[in-house]
């Protein structure tokens, strides 16, 4: 029976093994614990049929007391399996103690053979089963203290038999609590171990990657999926292990109880595989949508929340609110389907099953097909050993769709494992000059649709570069193919004469800084967030950038200075705040290439003019490329490239494009108010 498929399987094994050595003892311990409970059903049968019904084993008269005697008017007797074995057993000494509706009845002789009984007028009519013959017995009625009295020596072995029974139930759930602490444990650890894992390998994936996937189902792979797996180690696989070896043990016990009544519950288990087949083929295709839909559940709140402030100025609260509503419908569509198949599958259809097979063998019973081997003691431990049979049989079973999930999430959680990533260089590289160099640089995000086309120029050490231009000309593409976010196929981009594709990425960017138009902050301080807390940046290389930028003195008037929180994405703060951090962050890590991707784009007129002069400073011997849409912040650029629709139409610095009276010099114009007229083309 494929639980799931084998390279599945075979991953999911392998992160088990981590955790061998705890699986194996929880394995151990369940092998105790089912051997101790299937003890139990064998020490009540004894119960039932040795001290309980073996009352109506023959009795012998003896001469005198002993042990095991009784006395009944004036005599004593003793049962035959407790009588001596040089004992006479003659039939002149035998007598019974026979059972008829709720009496006991005194029988002074042997009996012929056995069969139905009836009372009538102080007599015992015994008809044969098998043909019908029939004889009558005088018989007397035995008072309650008479028959307590033929009890009265099985009393020890039956409080010894019952202590024994308890003991081993304590002992049993002694070793259960253990193997399931180890189990449990032991998933959780596997489950931790996973995904750390997978958001280890989030850290590793291309920049490009999360183009194509929004946050929100990373996110789900990483938090629902992981979760799902943690339950398949803790509930479904300790279900199947557990029910397995429960149901190999309880059919062994059943062997060694009687034969045929184990046959009657072999069927189980080709049945239990059958059952488990047809339920994953319809539940599969249900799992598969449901986790999608949660997927897309996850994304769009996390879109939602993201997006609230535009959300709520557009007034599209209630058209996001029906949009949620639609998917969330599909969603519980799905939900009830699998609840339908789970109902019809469940528990309830094993308690049919089982009251069937039930019903069938007390009808075997009772009309003797089963034969005379089969007493009322092995009829009861029959039912004890069915009844724990079925209790992993209905754990398997409910277990199903937590298995189907977590097939799934497993799925989707190697998925992720298996896209591409780039191993973590731990290695160094000296702080390089920082000269650029693009030669002939052709590049597509999609196949045939060239963003950038033959794309050369050079930046020497020290210079600023100014990337400017129309939307989608190639501006920010430029940038991050510098960083190798992306990389090219035709062309090369070379840093000090070495081709970047030749330098790790993790080194090639640890002497690079960036800030972005939208910075992003993390949850802790202003100080962390300016040295991401790096120990090779000190407390004061952090206050340094910080002055350097001119935003020392701004935050140290806070609460809290430098240390004051800062929540998610800084949103206590100004947007001209929250830059400047992401502005000293950059400084703090003395970046060769420093790149400004429209930084000051949204940061007021006294702010930039405070990072206009930290620029004018920090620049010197640092290779600075920006991309600014308010030409008034690049006119002292060493170089101004003007890109249109991925080909660089102009160059040169402020003052040569003006006189050329090109694309820049009618932007320049339009920015300051002038007219937009093109003086060359």
């Amino acid at each position: 029976m494929k639980v799931f498929n084998d390279m599945t399987g075979k991953r999911l094994f392998r992160y088990a093994m981590i955790y061998k050595k705890p699986i194996y003892a929880a394995l151990a311990l369940l092998l105790l614990a089912v051997c101790v409970e299937l003890i139990g059903p064998f020490l009540a049968k004894r119960m039932i049929d040795q001290n309980i019904l073996g009352i109506e084993k023959t009795w012998y008269q003896v001469d005198a007391k002993q042990k095991y005697a009784v006395s009944y008017h004036g005599q004593w007797y003793v049962r035959e399996d407790h009588l001596p074995g040089d004992a006479p057993r003659s039939a002149d000494r035998a007598v019974h103690v026979l059972q008829e509706g709720r009496g006991y009845y005194w029988l002074a002789s042997e009996l012929a053979f056995d069969g139905r009984r009836q009372i009538a007028d102080g007599q015992m009519t015994i008809t044969s089963r098998e043909d019908g013959r029939t004889a009558a017995y005088p018989v007397t009625k035995l008072t309650k203290e008479e028959l307590f009295g033929f009890y009265k020596p099985e009393i020890p072995t039956l409080l010894t038999l019952a202590g024994s029974y308890f003991g081993l139930l304590v002992l049993a759930a002694g070793f259960t609590y253990g193997q399931r602490l180890l189990l449990q444990t032991s998933a959780n650890k596997i489950v931790q171990r996973m995904r750390e894992d997978v958001f280890a390998h989030t850290q590793r994936l291309p920049v490009n990657y999360f183009d194509n996937l929004p946050a929100g189902k990373v996110v789900s792979r990483i938090t629902n999926d992981t979760e799902a797996v943690r339950e398949l180690f803790v509930a479904v696989l300790a279900n199947f292990f557990s029910g397995t070896i429960y149901m190999v043990a309880i059919l062994g016990a059943l062997f060694l109880l009687d034969p045929k009544l184990a046959l009657v519950a072999l069927p189980l288990i080709p049945l239990l595989g059958i059952w488990i087949y047809l339920y994953r083929k319809f539940a599969g295709k249900f799992n598969n949508v449901i986790r999608a839909k949660l997927s897309d559940i996850n994304a769009m709140i996390n879109e939602s929340i993201q997006g609230m402030p535009i959300i709520q100025a557009f007034r599209r609260q209630k058209k996001t609110v029906q949009e949620f509503g639609d998917l969330n419908q599909e969603y519980f569509t799905y939900q009830t389907k699998l609840l339908s198949l789970n109902s019809f599958t469940s528990h309830n259809l094993v308690n049919v099953i089982r009251n069937i097979i039930f019903i069938g063998v007390v009808w075997m019973f009772w009309g003797d097909w089963l034969g005379a081997a089969v007493s009322v003691g092995v009829l009861y431990a029959f039912v004890d050993y069915m009844n724990r049979m079925f209790q992993p049989i209905v754990g398997i079973v409910n277990q199903l769709a937590n298995l189907e999930t977590a097939r799934v999430s497993a799925e989707r959680v190697f998925t992720l494992l298996d896209e591409p990533g780039l191993d973590v260089d731990n290695g160094k590289m000296q702080r390089y000059r920082g000269e650029v160099t693009f030669e002939d640089v052709t590049f597509a995000y999609k196949n045939n649709e060239n963003v950038l086309k033959n794309i050369s120029f050079h930046a020497q050490q020290g210079q600023t570069v100014a990337l400017v231009g129309h939307t989608g000309s190639g501006k920010s593409s430029i940038l991050n193919l510098l960083f190798r976010f992306y990389d090219i196929e035709y062309g090369s981009i070379k840093i000090d004469g070495r081709d970047v594709r030749d330098i790790p990425k993790q080194q090639l960017r640890e002497h690079m800084g960036i800030v972005l138009q939208d910075p992003f902050l993390f949850t802790g301080t202003i100080a962390s967030n300016v040295s991401l807390d790096n120990p090779e940046i000190s407390r004061e290389r952090v206050e340094q950038a910080l002055k350097d930028v001119g935003a020392y003195e701004m935050f140290m008037s806070l609460p809290g200075g430098i240390d004051e929180p800062v929540i998610e994405k800084g949103s206590t703060l100004s947007a001209g705040q929250r830059q400047l951090i992401s502005f000293a962050r950059a400084l703090a890590y003395d970046p060769a290439i420093l790149i400004l991707d429209e930084a000051t784009a949204s940061i007021d007129t006294e702010t930039e003019a405070i990072i206009q002069a930290a620029l004018d400073v920090l620049k010197k011997g640092r290779t600075t490329f920006v991309i600014a849409h308010r030409l008034s912040t690049i006119r002292q650029a060493d170089q101004i490239l003007v890109l249109d629709h991925g080909e660089i139409a102009e160059r040169g610095n402020h003052e040569t494009l003006m006189q050329h009276g090109g694309k820049y010099y009618g932007m320049y114009q339009l920015q300051q108010g002038g007219a937009a007229t093109v003086l060359s083309a």
